[in-house]
Formats: C-alpha cells, sequence, structure tokens
C-alpha cells in the first residue's frame, strides 16, 4: 500500500491533494517519449486544468490543448507554449480572440472551415481538421466513444472534401479513452487506409488523447513506433493531447465520516463528499474509484455502502470493506482524483466545493483554493 506523504488528519474536508512527485514521475515519463522521437505532448486541459502546477509542467512537456475559449485563454496565460485548440463549433463572437491565443485550429467540419479559414490564415494561424476513421476500439462506453455511430465529433470520409483543403495544414484524430498503444495503432492503421492519401499534402498529425501513456502496462515502444511511423512516411511533425496521462494516480480526495446508517443488506457510510458533485465520472461512466486501505464488498471483515450528503437517491460512491469498522469521524482517502474532478465538479444542492491542496515533492502541503459560499452563489 503506497504511503501517503501528508497527514490525513490534518486536512480540513472535504479536498482534493495534488501529489507533486507523482505529477512529475509522469512527466518524466511523457518528457522520454518527446526526447526519444521528436513529437510535442500536449496537456489536454479538459481532464486537468489546475493551472497552479502548470510551470511546473511546461518544463517537461511541449503545451496544452483546449476546447474552447475559456482553456484556450488559460494555456496561453498560464502556460505559454504550443496552445491547440479543437471545438466542435466555435461561436462567431469568441472565434477572434481564440485564434489570437492559439497556434493551431483544429475544424469539426468543412461548413466551419469555409466560415473562419480567411480569419485564421489572415492571423498567420494554423489549420486543422479533426477526422473520424469509424473505427471504434471501445467496448461498454458510447459516452466516450468518438468513433460510435451517433458521434458528432470528426469528418467521416463520405463527408471529406478533398477539393476543399486549402489553408489546411494538418488532420487530427481522436479516438481513444484510457486506452494502450494497440488501439491507437489499429485506428493509425484505419485511418491511414482512408486517409493516407492526403498526408502528403499535409504538414501535421494529431494522434488526440485517451493514450495512458503513464500507466504502468502501457507499451510504449509501440507508441513510438506509431509516431516515427508517421514522421518518416510523410514527413509530419507530430502531436499527442492525453491529459489523464499527465496527473494520472497524481490526486486525492479526502473525505470524512459524518455518519453510519444501519440497513439489512449493508450498513451505509454518509460521507462529507459526493460523487454527482465532487466526481461526477463515478455515476458518468460508471466506475468505482479506487480508495486506500480497502476491498472489495466481503472481502474484508467490515463492508459499507459510501453514500453522500445530498438528496439524490443515487448518489452512491460503492461498495466498499474495511478491516476495522468506520465509526462518525473516520477520513478515507480516495486516489486518482486529479483527473475530471476539479475540472467537473459542481454546487448541485449547495454542496460545498472541496479546497484544492499540492503536496510537494518535499513532503510540505501548500492550499492552492479554498471555497465558499459566495463560489455558490456567484453561480446563480
Amino acid at each position: 500500500m503506497k504511503k501517503l506523504d501528508f497527514d490525513i488528519e490534518a486536512v480540513k474536508t472535504p479536498a482534493y491533494i495534488i501529489d507533486e512527485k507523482q505529477l512529475v514521475k509522469n512527466l518524466e515519463i511523457l518528457n522520454g517519449v518527446e526526447k526519444r522521437t521528436g513529437c510535442k505532448i500536449l496537456l489536454a486541459q479538459k481532464a486537468f486544468s489546475c493551472y497552479h502546477l502548470y510551470p511546473v509542467i511546461s518544463q517537461y512537456i511541449s503545451g496544452t490543448a483546449c476546447s474552447g475559449l475559456y482553456e484556450a485563454k488559460l494555456g496561453y496565460e498560464c502556460m505559454g507554449k504550443e496552445n491547440h485548440v479543437f471545438c466542435a463549433g466555435y461561436r462567431e463572437d469568441e472565434i477572434d480572440e481564440i485564434v489570437s491565443y492559439c497556434g493551431h485550429i483544429i475544424f469539426n467540419s468543412f461548413s466551419q472551415l469555409d466560415r473562419y479559414r480567411d480569419r485564421v490564415l489572415k492571423a498567420g494561424k494554423k489549420i486543422g481538421l479533426r477526422i473520424n476513421p469509424e473505427h471504434s476500439t471501445q467496448e461498454g462506453h458510447e459516452i466516450y466513444d468518438p468513433c460510435s455511430p451517433t458521434s458528432r465529433l470528426g469528418i467521416t470520409l463520405k463527408n471529406f472534401r478533398p477539393d476543399d483543403l486549402e489553408g489546411v495544414s494538418g488532420l487530427h484524430f481522436h479516438t481513444l479513452c484510457e486506452q494502450n498503444s494497440d488501439d491507437l495503432e489499429s485506428t493509425l492503421d484505419a485511418f491511414e487506409e482512408k486517409f493516407g492519401k492526403y498526408l502528403n499534402k499535409m504538414e501535421w498529425i494529431n494522434f488526440g488523447g485517451g493514450h495512458h501513456i503513464t500507466r504502468d502496462d502501457y507499451d510504449i515502444p509501440r507508441l513510438e513506433k506509431c509516431i516515427k511511423r508517421m514522421q518518416d512516411k510523410y514527413g509530419l511533425e507530430v502531436f499527442l493531447e492525453p491529459g489523464e496521462a499527465v496527473a494520472l494516480n497524481a490526486g486525492y480526495l479526502v473525505t470524512e465520516v459524518l455518519d453510519i446508517i444501519s440497513k439489512d443488506d449493508m450498513d451505509i457510510a454518509i460521507l462529507d463528499t459526493s460523487a454527482a458533485c465532487h466526481m461526477p465520472d463515478v455515476l458518468e461512466m460508471p466506475y468505482r474509484p479506487p480508495l486506500m486501505n480497502s476491498g472489495k464488498p466481503g472481502e474484508k471483515k467490515y463492508s459499507y455502502r459510501l453514500g453522500s450528503q445530498t438528496c439524490l437517491s443515487g448518489d452512491s460512491i460503492g461498495e466498499y470493506s474495511f478491516d476495522t469498522p468506520l465509526e462518525t469521524g473516520s477520513r478515507l482517502v480516495f486516489s486518482d482524483m486529479a483527473i475530471y474532478t476539479m475540472v467537473k465538479n459542481n454546487t448541485f444542492n449547495g454542496m460545498g466545493l472541496p479546497s484544492i491542496l499540492v503536496c510537494r515533492k518535499d513532503g510540505t502541503v501548500e492550499k492552492l483554493k479554498e471555497f465558499g459560499y459566495d463560489d455558490f452563489k456567484m453561480r446563480l
């Protein structure tokens, strides 16, 4: 079991704690890929936008990837390196400001390309098109599958216009979600089969995100082979946009037990955190988040269903077991809580947002942000 570098009893709950040591470990892996291949890796801010850590991140990778105006501005202001943007549909009243912040503007359709092409080129920025290779490699999570039959993301071969590529210097695809490089390789095969004939006219290619590069079992040599393939065969500059891989396992959510409710099937522990408010992917994916010093229900002596304070009956985090019984005041630590938490949380039911702290490499804990009533009120 991993030993924490901070005292969970000293933390006011609920609180996200970013683990700088693990973050740097991930970044060193990504930096190695950059150095060995010459590719450029960008932080997909949709997964992790804690800009306080951007000075650390910028030492290892090449920049940021954005999904719209606010992320574009954040990447520009707080990272200040490569800044690429893709959006399914740009707004007329935002496009010029977005272009001012980003070097690569990626369009989801030819209609958007035709509408904004001249303005992007006049600003001296690069244009890309998002492609849908129609090669699905995911099972059971259609909501996260950009190649699903109902996906609105990317231009399919049927809708591709080879005669409308003026000013387009790169192609982009994003088809993966928490996947290994074998799925990238098969996607690249499908992409090249359908669109390879146009790559000789391009300057760059973007492999998108969903690459779990910093996971222990990830096949990095296969990834680097895919990168080299595009570089050697077509002379392309290669970009990748992982989000999870940057901050994978680099954060915690510390929570406290408020009450224990006795039930016939399994006792319920009420926590001061919420799946719906503080870790929405638990309900959206859905998935059972890792909890330190716990087991599956029935694996250890004392089993509990963990729920929150909210009035949403389904606001349950999952079922876990422990060596000793939980009681009011017990502290629990969920891991892998840096990604898709702070960027997606909300104040439903008037729930307060967890504080954001960072545990530095030397073990000191620094408070980055604390929230209160005004943060709830100002959104309404």
